[in-house]
């Protein structure tokens, strides 16, 4: 089984592809592992779809609601994630003139770079992988904020480890698959994502009235999130993740009961939940 990932190669998410067993593939963008999998390129995809500090990979979620409705979320994995900042060659921070990162890397921390780099330019790169190829292969006093394992891979040296804002920062990653493929794998606790909207989001209580189909029937829900629906200023897709699985009578009740609000209910897929992840 071929399974793409975020890469270049010493990415956090290659990290988490390694927990799926198969023949790992890398992709420039998270559109094009999502797209590699809707495609049949890949049998599976892994992405970054939440941080604990910068919140939800807007990237990840428009490519399952909008772009690519036909992937399913078939797994998930937390990876506690550490960053460093990288050069080609061991240099002081005040000689440094660029940080380069992937933009959740830079978000991540912001502290740092204010206190230690401030005159330090920012550029955002397609992954914190990449970043490090390129810093190694400038001649510029540039550094990236990537994973320490990534300097060795890359040709570069690690200047400061761990320089995240947090030290819990962690990253929640999914596992897609371009059908579900039958019954959720696993013993559970399960989770289920599910994306709802409706040309009735304007009127007073409609959103309400739609999470009260969860919470009359006592399903719990564990995260909310809205998207542009990409046709119209102040219309949303909504993505909610619940406790249980879909075919569960609570939740499968729930589910069908958004159908008379909204205009489109889909379910992105049914999973184990990953140790870790609080389920309240």
């Amino acid at each position: 089984m071929r399974v793409g990932y975020l890469g270049p190669e010493g990415t956090f998410t290659e990290q988490a592809a390694q927990r799926v067993e198969g023949e790992l593939v890398p992709f420039a963008t998270v559109h094009d592992v999502v797209e590699a999998v809707a495609g049949g390129t890949v049998e599976r995809g892994v992405v970054p779809i939440e941080n604990s500090l910068e919140g939800a990979v807007n990237a990840t979620l428009d490519a399952l609601a909008v772009d690519f409705p036909g992937v399913s979320i078939v797994g998930e994995s937390v990876l506690a994630v550490h960053q460093a900042l990288i050069a080609r060659e061991a240099l002081g921070l005040g000689a440094v003139t660029a940080v380069l990162s992937h933009p959740q890397g830079l978000a991540q921390c912001a502290r740092f770079l204010r206190a230690e780099l401030p005159a330090a330019q920012l550029i955002a790169t397609t992954s914190t992988a990449e970043a490090v190829r390129n810093v190694a292969a400038s001649g510029e006093p540039h550094a990236a904020i990537a994973p320490a394992r990534a300097a060795a891979l890359h040709g570069a040296v690690v200047l400061r480890e761990r320089i995240e804002d947090d030290p819990d920062n962690a990253t929640r990653f999914v596992v897609l698959a371009a059908a579900t493929p039958g019954p959720p794998a696993g013993q559970g606790p399960f989770k289920t994502s599910v994306l709802f909207a409706g040309a009735g989001d304007s009127s007073p209580g409609w959103l309400v009235r739609c999470l009260s189909e969860f919470a009359f029937r006592g399903v719990n829900l564990t995260k909310i999130e809205s998207r542009p629906r990409r046709r119209q200023l102040g219309h949303y897709l909504f993505l909610v993740d619940l406790e249980g699985a879909a075919h569960d009578a609570a939740a499968a009740d729930a589910i069908e009961g958004l159908r008379k609000h909204c205009e489109e209910v889909r379910v992105l897929g049914t999973y184990e939940a990953a140790p870790g992840v609080p389920l309240d």
